[in-house]
């Protein structure tokens, strides 16, 4: 079964950076694009980055632009989250989604990051 895993998150302070992985070794990775979201409880999955396929376009919720930055390495069939200047409003938890025309979407099973001082 094809499938996505996110690097363990953690707990960070607040101003601090994490960066979160996304693996998908069973699949052409480069043929998906890559979408994270972030859900917290009671909540709506929220959509924060995204990057096409080959890398050459990324789009970001307009919470986390400027701070967060989504970027993939397709040899290593791995997609970052780099999260900088990170905010107790940024506690969630992290989910990693790949989509591509025509086949099922593969979503992660989340990661949970925490900032907290």
């Amino acid at each position: 079964q094809r499938q996505v895993v996110e690097s363990v998150g953690g707990e960070v302070q607040p101003g601090g950076p994490l960066r979160l992985s996304c693996v998908g070794p069973e699949f052409p990775f480069s043929y998906y694009d890559i979408t994270w979201y972030r859900q917290v409880p009671g909540k709506e999955r929220e959509l924060i980055a995204h990057i096409t396929s080959t890398g050459g376009s990324t789009h970001y919720a307009d919470s986390v632009k400027a701070r967060f930055t989504i970027s993939r390495d397709n040899a290593k069939n791995t997609a970052y989250l780099q999260m900088n200047n990170l905010k107790p409003e940024d506690t969630a938890v992290y989910y990693c989604k790949a989509d591509s025309a025509d086949v099922p979407v593969i979503w992660g099973r989340g990661t949970r990051v925490t900032v907290s001082s």
